[in-house]
């Protein structure tokens, strides 16, 4: 996507939902800076970004964005949709993605893979609510910390909701929506080019 927009504008104009600068890294700054990528960080809290020529970070959620139609030659978002909150949530947060920006790019985990990967427990994602909260109470699980009451637990259960192909193909009407497969459906990926 980079290298058609670059081709057409000379220019590069990226907003990046809920990233962070470490995760760029995945690409060489000469890269960046060779095809003048801006790339605006949105977050709901400051992160670890020094403002460069290339990032700028600006403290926002991504489910009401506060720019106008079609500011951004590319919208990008990984592994973020899920933990907007609920249904709706997820809605507003692809609208928004696909008003600023002509492209996207918006990759988010598969509720088919048995791995649930924030918790790192196998099958966890497919086990009811009480069991997986009495588990997140007896001991930290993946990137979650042990909940210390019922309500912690609830809100560490809550905090990601997994999507299905189907789910992202009603959340992205018109996009391509791809399977990355690790034997079973690993994350999908809603692409517009």
């Amino acid at each position: 996507m980079i290298e058609v927009v670059f081709s057409q504008k000379g220019t590069v104009n990226i907003i990046d939902i809920g990233g962070t600068r470490t995760y760029w890294k995945i690409i060489e700054d000469d890269y960046l800076a060779s095809k003048n990528c801006k790339i605006t960080l949105v977050n709901l809290t400051k992160t670890d970004c020094p403002e460069d020529n290339v990032f700028q970070e600006v403290i926002g959620d991504g489910r009401h964005l506060d720019f106008a139609d079609m500011s951004f030659d590319i919208a990008h978002s990984n592994s973020v949709i899920e933990h907007v909150g609920g249904w709706q949530d997820m809605v507003d947060f692809s609208q928004e993605l696909a008003r600023v920006a002509e492209r996207f790019y918006v990759q988010t985990p598969s509720f088919w893979f048995p791995v649930e990967p924030h918790a790192m427990f196998p099958l966890f994602h497919w086990l009811p609510i009480s069991l997986r909260k009495k588990l997140v109470m007896q001991q930290a699980l993946g990137n979650w910390q042990k909940a210390a009451t019922e309500e912690d637990a609830s809100r560490i259960v809550s905090s990601a909701r997994l999507l299905t192909k189907k789910q992202m193909r009603q959340l992205f009407p018109g996009a391509s929506i791809n399977t990355e497969w690790f034997v079973f459906p690993k994350s999908y990926l809603a692409l517009k080019l």
